[in-house]
């Protein structure tokens, strides 16, 4: 790192470009490997349909989830950048507030363990996704914050940014022609 702590301009797109690009990723894995066609798929699912227009918007705006949790790792950006193990402090932060902790109660929570009627293997299959592109965003982004000498980090992460979000939004003008 070069010795300054990063400003919140650049942190936060630093933060969107790394959350979308692994959010992107993460879920085109889940997608095949854990087959969501299929459970989307299913009237009882409480899923858009894969026809759904909206689903092309996904990606895009996680843009606005990017710039939240800049404004989360700002103010702690002297525990989390520079620190050797920063990236797990930050991960841990996004699993425990964000996926066990969270106030709502959606599956793989521990109110959604408690309140839904989602069984229970079903709610932890979910981690399979959700926990790695937790600590996936973590490492990727404390590696590009505390190494901003390294140029070709720009040269890579930018345009696999432009492709995660705007790859879908092509994918539906197509649709409409």
């Amino acid at each position: 790192m070069q010795g300054s702590q990063p400003r919140f301009l650049p942190l936060a797109a630093k933060t969107v470009v790394c959350h979308t690009v692994t959010y992107f990723l993460m879920g085109a894995l889940a997608f095949h490997y854990l087959h969501y066609a299929d459970f989307i798929s299913r009237p009882d699912s409480g899923m858009r349909p894969l026809t759904s227009p909206f689903l092309f918007f996904g990606p895009a705006l996680q843009c606005v989830r990017g710039v939240l949790f800049a404004c989360v790792f700002y103010p702690l950006r002297d525990k989390l950048f520079g620190p050797r193990n920063g990236w797990l402090l930050m991960g841990w932060m996004l699993i425990a507030l964000g996926i066990f902790g969270t106030f709502a109660a959606p599956p793989g929570s521990l109110e959604g363990f408690i309140y839904t009627t989602t069984p229970i293997p079903m709610q932890l299959r979910g981690y399979l996704e959700i926990v790695p592109q937790a600590l996936l965003l973590s490492a990727l982004l404390c590696y590009w914050v505390n190494h901003a000498e390294k140029r070709w980090l720009n040269w890579l992460l930018v345009p696999l940014w432009v492709i995660c979000a705007g790859l879908p939004l092509l994918g539906l003008l197509a649709q409409k022609r």
